[in-house]
């Protein structure tokens, strides 16, 4: 059975983006080698990415064009299935990308029920906070960048369903950042 993961990368504050889409030069305090190995773990793990719009339009722009260094995951970024949830979009044009306009946890729970690689939801936020609400994650990986920003968009807002998790991992990146793994 695949399992529904979201990973995200926030401040300590608890802000995953600043007050603009994409303004995350927090990422860079944690970028490194563990994280490059760890994202490589995931992206072998997986047999679908699951975005939202905002997310889909941003790494859309980015990944068909990146190079160097991170070439083996941009290659695995644009040849793993992704799974556009929009209400807006009309079209998605990146490589092997699916767009899906309704039942967004429907679709989602109907997946989990097929095949064993995971489904990873990175960044996303509004659908992200549907699919907490409806209790679909089955992990939760956050990396915790060392730096308080003040202000921004939190990734877990006000309202959400609240829920008890399970620690299973925790790992502490050389940069100072930290990368926490809970179970639902």
């Amino acid at each position: 059975m695949r399992k529904l993961i979201m990973w995200n990368i926030i401040t300590l504050d608890g802000y995953f983006e600043g007050n603009k889409n994409w303004d995350l030069p927090f990422h860079e305090l944690v970028w490194g080698e563990e994280l490059e190995k760890l994202s490589l773990e995931q992206l072998y793990s997986a047999d679908y990415l699951v975005f939202g719009r905002v997310t889909y339009e941003g790494m859309a722009a980015y990944w068909p064009k990146a190079e160097g260094e991170i070439a083996e995951i941009a290659g695995l970024m644009n040849k793993i299935p992704k799974l556009v949830f929009s209400k807006t979009l009309k079209s998605v044009d990146w490589n092997n990308s699916t767009l899906i306009k309704e039942n967004a946890s429907a679709e989602i729970s109907k997946l989990k029920t097929q095949g064993d690689k995971d489904m990873y939801v990175f960044g996303s936020a509004n659908l992200s906070e549907t699919f907490i609400n409806d209790n679909l994650f089955d992990e939760y990986r956050i990396g915790i960048a060392p730096v308080i920003l003040g202000n921004g968009r939190p990734l877990f807002r006000q309202g959400i369903s609240s829920r008890n998790l399970s620690l299973i991992s925790t790992q502490q990146l050389s940069n100072g950042g930290v990368v926490l793994k809970f179970k639902n």
